[in-house]
């Protein structure tokens, strides 16, 4: 009588603890989903459409822009001026996937005056600064721009030997181009827009500045945007300040 009470209450005993652990182990598992936090968004994702991510000084920030090349309306009164660096990747995908929306909506309409001023991070980009000069040198031919879409077009192409066949490609007098180069003529042009872009607090490339042409060639700064951000971002901020027609 005795071994058979004792076997039906070790059977319940069993029963009874697998039940509980059942039970335990669906309480954790909803415990670690209640405490697990959501996963959060990528600082380098793209902003949802519209939303401004430009900055408003906290100073005034004033630049000159009176020798820089240029595209665009020479009177549009709403300016927007890029320091950029021809081995940045994120500068060559501004080119390629921005740039042409922000021309042909802006810059083509005369909205918008397009600056560009050179700010090589020779750090990181050892052959920036030298491309830099070589689209300065074919500037000095009326051939900046032809160059500046070239070297952006092909960024990891910027040795001596792939200038020189750019600047081929691009029609230029070969033997003015190397004289141009080897004298450095542009190189203290190059470093001004340096120390320029370090004053007024660009921290990396590319960094756009939004702002009001005034006279002297100057344009007096009302927003930064920094990095590479999509059409919708430019046309966001770009739209605010047609709309004020002033700097705050």
């Amino acid at each position: 009588m005795l071994a058979p009470v004792i076997l039906i209450l070790i059977g319940a005993v069993i029963v009874g603890g697998i039940g509980y652990l059942g039970r335990s182990s669906r309480r954790s598992t909803a415990e670690r989903a209640r405490s697990t936090p959501s996963p959060m968004r990528r600082v380098n994702e793209s902003p949802p459409a519209g939303r401004s991510v430009a900055e408003t000084p906290a100073s005034e920030i004033v630049l000159k822009i009176a020798d820089a090349p240029s595209r665009g309306a020479k009177d549009a009164r709403l300016v927007l001026v890029e320091f950029s660096d021809y081995q940045c990747p994120f500068c060559a995908r501004h080119v390629r996937e921005t740039m042409p929306e922000i021309e042909r909506e802006y810059v083509r309409t005369g909205k918008v005056r397009y600056v560009f001023r050179d700010f090589p991070l020779e750090a990181i980009h050892p052959q920036a600064f030298r491309a830099a000069e070589a689209a300065q040198c074919a500037g000095e031919q009326g051939k900046f721009w032809e160059m500046h879409d070239r070297l952006f077009a092909h960024p990891q192409e910027l040795g001596p030997d792939a200038l020189r066949a750019h600047a081929e490609a691009v029609g230029l007098d070969m033997k003015r181009f190397q004289r141009c180069l080897e004298r450095g003529t542009f190189a203290e042009r190059i470093r001004r827009d340096l120390a320029e872009g370090q004053q007024a607090g660009v921290r990396g490339t590319p960094t756009f500045f939004l702002g009001f042409a005034e006279p002297g060639g100057k344009v007096r700064v009302a927003r930064v945007l920094r990095g590479a951000h999509p059409y919708s971002a430019f046309r966001h901020t770009i739209e605010e300040l047609l709309r004020t027609g002033s700097s705050p």
